[in-house]
C-alpha cells in the first residue's frame, strides 16, 4: 500500500457457484483470443516499488504521481490486494489511516466509510471515474458491502475536500476504484475458496490484448449462511445469509491518434438482515425475517483523441450508474427504491512545457430517484507547475451550477517540495460542497406539511501538512500528516420540524502516521496510526468515530513461493446513539504457497483470537473464521 497520507435470474444455492465457474472456464477455453506479442517483465521488488512511485493517480485528474502531489492520498495496489487476500474492497479500505468503517454486522450488512471524521455520505465513490453513489438513499451515500475485489486492480483514496476535482459529494474525500485492464497477450484466471459459515466464493476471468484491441471479462460469486446480524449474545440465533454475483466487462480499440474504450459492471445481490421490534413497551433490535434484493449497474464509454501535434489531449466520456433495491419483511415487499445517474464529461489536457500542465473541462450530471430529477453543470480547471525538479505546485478552480441551488465555486491548492532525495514536504488546502439530495428535499413527516424549502448545500474547508521520509536504500519509510477540517451547514433530519435541516457543524483535526521497514528481503513490517478529534458545533463527540485506530502488519516471504502475513488491528471505543461500543483488537493471519508458476494455494484466518467485538452497537461480528482457496493464473 503506497500511502501518504436483461435481468439475471434469482441466485440459488451452492451448486450454482461451481456451475457458473465451470461454465465460464469452459467458455474461456473456446474464445479465439486476439493476436498478441508476448513481452517479458520483471517482477523484482525494486521494479515494483519504482512502478508504484511513478504511478499516475487518475483520481487527481491531472498527471501527478504520489510523490508529486501535495494532496494526502493512499493507493492500494494489486500487490497489496494479493498479499492480504482481501475479499471485498471494504476490507482493503478499512486498513487505510484516516478511514473509519462502520458495517452493520458482516456478509452483506450495510457498510459505510467516512474519511477524517466527515460523514459517510460525504465520501464520493467512483468506479473508473464514474460516480456510483446511490441517488435513492437519504444522503446519497455508497454501500460498500457488495463491492467484490476480484476484478479490481487498485483503489485510490483522496483525503479531504475534493470538490474542485469532482464537484458535489466530494466534501470529505474521494475513493476511486480502478478495474483490472487487459495486458498484452492472453490472460486466463480462476479461483475458488471455501470456509467458515458455509461460505463459498469463486470467480474467473479471460482477457487478451494486442497493439490495436483488447478485452477482459470477469465474474465472481459468493454465498454464505453468515451470522446473526443482531448480536448473538443478546439471544439472536437466526443466521442472516448473503449471496452476490458480480460481472465485469471491458474492451478498447486503439485507432492511432484516438482510442475508444468501454466498461460495464453489474452486481446482483441478496442480503438477509434483522430489525427493530416493538416489545414490552420499547423497540428492541432482534432477529427478524427481512432481506434486501439489489441490482447495481454502472459503466462508461470513453473516446480519447489528440489535436495540435499531439499537444492537446481530449477525453469525452459518457457514464451511467443505476441501482434498484427491494426490501422484504416476512416475504412481503416493504419498500422499493431506485436511482439513476448520467454523466457527460469533456476533459482537455495541455502540456505547454516539460514543467507545466493545464487540465480543463466541463461536465453535466443528471440525477433521478423515483419521479424526482435534478441536474448540475460544472466547469473546472487545474494548473500544475514544476520547477527545478524540486517543487511541484497544483492549483484548481471549479464552478458548479445546480438546477435548484445556483452556483458554487470551490478552489484548491497543493504543493510538494523534495527537500532531499529522501524527504518530501507537502501541504494542501481545499474547499468542498454537497448539494442536498433528492430525498432530503422531498421528504417530510411527523406533522410537517411540506419539505424544508430553505435547505442549503453543505460546505467544507480543510488543510493538511505532511512530511515523508524514505531511506536511501528504499527499505524503510515514515510519513506524518496533520489535518484540520471544518464542515458547515451539515444536513440532518430534525424530528421537531419533521424535515431535513442545516443543523450540524463538524470540526475534525488529527494526525496520521504511516511507516514500513524491511529487515531483510524476507521480513517486512508496516504500520499506521490515526488520531481524530471530531466534534459538532456544541463540542459533542461524533458518534461511530473512534479517536484512535492503528494497524500493524508483519510479512514474511520465503523462497519466492511461500509468504505469510500477520495483521493486528486496533479500534478505540466509539460513541453510538444508544450507548458505547467497546474498543477491540483483532488479529488476522494469511498465507499463500505457489505450487507452480501458475497455481497458488492460499489460506487465511480472521479474528485469530476469537475476539468478541462490535463495529456498530447491537450488531454482531464474526468470531474465529478460516478459509482456504486455490488460484490459477496464466
Amino acid at each position: 500500500m503506497t500511502s501518504h497520507n436483461p435481468e439475471l435470474p434469482t441466485l440459488t444455492g451452492t451448486t450454482k457457484t461451481c456451475f457458473c465457474t465451470a461454465l465460464f472456464i469452459a467458455l474461456m477455453l473456446q474464445v479465439t483470443p486476439l493476436s498478441y506479442a508476448l513481452e517479458a517483465t520483471s517482477n523484482s521488488e525494486e521494479s515494483f516499488q519504482q512502478a508504484v512511485e511513478e504511478l499516475t493517480v487518475s483520481a487527481l485528474r491531472i498527471k501527478n504521481t504520489p510523490r508529486e502531489s501535495g494532496t494526502s492520498l493512499t493507493v492500494i495496489t494489486a500487490e497489496d490486494i494479493k498479499n492480504r487476500q482481501y475479499t471485498y474492497a471494504l476490507d482493503a479500505i478499512a486498513a487505510v489511516s484516516g478511514v473509519t468503517v462502520n458495517q452493520n454486522s458482516s456478509f452483506g450488512g450495510l457498510a459505510s466509510i467516512r474519511i477524517r471524521g466527515a460523514a459517510a455520505a460525504q465520501t464520493l465513490v467512483l468506479i473508473n471515474g464514474i460516480p456510483v453513489n446511490d441517488p435513492s438513499s437519504p444522503g446519497s451515500g455508497f454501500d460498500f458491502a457488495t463491492l467484490d475485489i476480484a476484478n479490481i486492480d487498485r483503489i485510490e483514496i483522496l483525503k479531504g475536500p475534493q470538490s474542485t476535482l469532482w464537484g458535489s459529494d466530494a466534501i470529505g474525500g474521494v475513493i476511486n476504484i480502478i478495474g483490472k485492464e487487459p495486458q498484452l497477450g492472453i490472460q486466463l484466471s480462476a479461483f475458488a475458496e471455501a470456509g467458515s459459515y458455509n461460505t463459498v466464493r469463486s470467480g474467473a476471468s479471460v482477457g487478451a490484448a494486442n497493439e490495436t484491441a483488447n478485452y477482459r471479462l470477469g465474474i465472481s460469486y459468493q454465498d454464505t449462511t453468515g451470522i446473526s446480524a443482531a448480536e448473538k449474545k443478546d439471544g439472536n440465533n437466526e443466521k442472516d445469509g448473503f449471496e452476490s454475483l458480480s460481472l465485469d466487462a471491458r474492451g478498447g480499440l486503439d485507432l492511432g491518434k484516438s482510442q475508444l474504450k468501454g466498461e460495464l459492471r453489474y452486481v446482483d445481490s441478496e442480503n438477509e438482515f434483522d430489525g427493530f421490534v416493538f416489545q414490552n413497551g420499547d423497540f428492541g433490535f432482534q432477529d427478524t425475517d427481512e432481506h434486501t434484493e439489489s441490482k447495481e449497474l454502472s459503466g462508461h464509454i470513453t473516446y480519447a483523441f489528440r489535436l495540435f501535434s499531439d499537444q492537446l489531449s481530449n477525453d469525452l466520456k459518457l457514464g451511467y450508474a443505476e441501482i434498484e433495491r427491494d426490501n422484504f419483511n416476512n416475504g412481503l415487499l416493504g419498500f422499493s427504491a431506485e436511482g439513476q445517474r448520467l454523466i457527460m464529461r469533456y476533459q482537455g489536457d495541455i502540456s505547454t512545457s516539460k514543467n507545466t500542465n493545464l487540465v480543463f473541462g466541463l461536465e453535466r450530471e443528471e440525477t433521478e430517484s423515483q419521479d424526482d430529477k435534478t441536474s448540475i453543470n460544472s466547469y473546472f480547471g487545474l494548473l500544475k507547475f514544476k520547477t527545478l525538479d524540486a517543487l511541484s505546485l497544483t492549483a484548481g478552480l471549479r464552478l458548479d451550477d445546480h438546477k435548484e441551488y445556483g452556483t458554487e465555486t470551490t478552489a484548491s491548492f497543493n504543493g510538494a517540495y523534495y527537500a532531499t532525495n529522501t524527504i518530501t514536504i507537502r501541504a494542501s488546502w481545499g474547499e468542498g460542497f454537497k448539494s442536498p439530495t433528492l430525498f432530503q428535499t422531498t421528504f417530510f413527516c411527523c406533522g410537517a406539511s411540506t419539505p424544508n424549502p430553505d435547505i442549503k448545500p453543505e460546505e467544507s474547508e480543510s488543510f493538511d501538512l505532511g512530511i515523508d521520509y524514505r531511506t536511501t536504500k528504499g527499505n524503510g519509510g515514515l510519513s506524518l500528516s496533520y489535518f484540520d477540517q471544518h464542515i458547515r451547514n451539515q444536513i440532518d433530519f430534525s424530528f421537531a420540524l419533521g424535515s431535513y435541516e442545516n443543523i450540524a457543524r463538524i470540526k475534525s483535526k488529527g494526525v496520521e502516521v504511516n511507516g514500513f521497514y524491511a529487515f531483510s528481503d524476507a521480513i517486512e513490517l508496516s504500520f499506521n496510526y490515526t488520531y481524530i478529534d471530531a466534534n459538532d458545533g456544541a463540542g459533542k463527540k461524533i458518534a461511530r468515530l473512534p479517536e484512535n485506530t492503528a494497524e500493524v502488519e508483519l510479512r514474511w516471504t520465503s523462497n519466492e513461493r511461500f509468504s505469510t502475513t500477520l495483521v493486528a488491528r486496533y479500534n478505540d471505543e466509539e460513541l453510538n446513539s444508544a450507548g458505547t461500543v467497546d474498543d477491540w483488537i483483532r488479529l488476522d493471519l494469511s498465507a499463500s504457497f505457489a505450487i507452480t508458476d501458475d497455481i497458488d494455494i492460499y489460506a487465511r484466518i480472521e479474528n485469530l483470537l476469537d475476539k468478541q467485538y462490535q463495529q456498530v452497537l447491537g450488531y454482531g461480528a464474526p468470531g474465529f473464521s478460516s478459509y482456504v482457496g486455490l488460484r490459477w493464473n496464466r
